[in-house]
């Protein structure tokens, strides 16, 4: 799959964050990686209140799902869209415009500004509409109907959002939860639909022999098996139902990942944190099966995928996209072994150390938010002079 933007219009000398969407929505999320789960240990460390809009452990959910996936997405999307139709996404000040409404959709609901619900809930609600619109523009104009899920997720996300807001803004009860959850059921749906697109490839070219094996029955099972989790499990989530639904996708994808898998991988760091990030999201959808049995607790579940799967894969992605848009190697120096090694460890603290020893649970969970806290900050040395400067061969973007 190409994933190389098209070449066109002139050369963009100096400062080039607005220069293509992937920069300024990378540099957020970057940051925001780090300080909004620097913030939330300060919160359980009972320094201080993060927000008076969004109750206790939501506002880490929310802006951890809302905020930083978001971010990652968006910038990924505003790239890959404009690689796959040939059209300019949004750049300059079009671009910095939704970076500031994204921005402000974060800065909003902390309790220093007290600003009112109904103005917090319409900055955040505005900013997943607008990036549909960037992205079905292109695609429609070239009527690339396999495209077309993409800006149709990013409406049903915003759907998730604004059950989150109803609750918050006391017009009804118990929505927030359903929000939550089909936000992180969609998220894992969009990573699995776009990863069973790029992590072969990538894989492909980035391990010498490696050739990826699909089959067709599996390819046609993939999207719906994870589909059918992400409209049960918010709606019915303890459900004995959901056992076979969660077990069958994990089966699907396990199977999937299989046809992925070279052991050369394990030398090429860039492959191997996207294929490990997706190992997660196959033990989440297992651990999720098991929750209706009452074997494990929900939060082992979601924070495998999301420490595990998500983490691993938008860090990932992030590191190659950056380094490929801006006309560098795509490999994997020292320091970014290091981001991906620790990052890697986050799932074992949060997820394996709490599940087998619940008395070192809130050790577990501490040194896990610490552990992403070093990655992602070393991430921010590492990318700030890439995602603000222009590319390094002379070419747009």
């Amino acid at each position: 799959m190409k994933i190389e933007e098209p070449a066109n219009p002139p050369t963009i000398k100096g400062f080039a964050l607005f220069a293509l969407g992937f920069r300024p929505f990378f540099l957020a999320a970057s940051l925001g990686g780090l300080l909004l789960i620097l913030f939330w240990l300060i919160v359980l460390a009972g320094v201080t209140t993060a927000s008076t809009y969004y109750p206790g452990v939501y506002w880490h959910s929310h802006e951890m799902l809302f905020g930083f996936v978001t971010a990652v997405a968006t910038g990924f999307l505003l790239a890959a869209v404009r690689t796959w139709t040939g059209i300019q996404t949004l750049q300059h000040t079009p671009l910095a415009l939704l970076a500031l409404l994204w921005l402000l959709g974060r800065l909003a609901p902390l309790a220093v500004f007290q600003l009112p619900g109904w103005l917090i809930a319409l900055v955040d609600l505005s900013f997943l509409p607008a990036v549909a619109v960037s992205i079905a523009i292109p695609i429609l104009t070239k009527a690339q109907k396999s495209n077309y899920i993409f800006f149709i997720l990013l409406l049903l996300m915003d759907a998730a959002n604004l059950l989150t807001h109803l609750q918050y803004l006391g017009f009804t009860e118990h929505t927030a939860d359903i929000g939550i959850s089909l936000m992180l059921y969609l998220i894992v749906t969009l990573i699995m639909v776009m990863g069973g697109r790029v992590i072969p490839f990538f894989s492909e070219r980035g391990v010498m022999g490696l050739q990826a094996q699909s089959w067709p029955l599996i390819e046609k099972l993939a999207p719906y098996s994870i589909a059918a989790v992400a409209l049960l499990a918010p709606i019915l989530p303890d459900s004995i139902v959901l056992v076979p639904v969660a077990l069958f996708a994990a089966i699907v994808h396990g199977i999937r990942l299989y046809g992925w898998y070279d052991k050369k991988m394990w030398s090429v760091p860039m492959v191997w944190i996207l294929q490990l990030g997706y190992l997660w999201l196959v033990i989440g959808l297992l651990l999720l099966a098991l929750v209706p049995l009452a074997l494990v607790q929900r939060e082992f579940a979601v924070h495998a995928l999301t420490t595990g799967g998500i983490g691993l894969i938008t860090v990932g992605m992030m590191a190659r996209v950056a380094l490929g848009h801006t006309g560098r190697e795509i490999a994997a120096s020292r320091p970014l072994f290091w981001v991906f090694v620790l990052v890697s460890l986050v799932p074992l603290f949060r997820v394996l150390v709490p599940l087998l020893m619940p008395d070192w649970y809130l050790k577990s969970v501490l040194f896990s938010g610490g552990l992403w806290c070093v990655a992602f900050l070393l991430f921010v040395l590492l990318y700030v002079p890439i995602l603000i400067r222009p590319r390094v061969d002379g070419r747009p973007g």
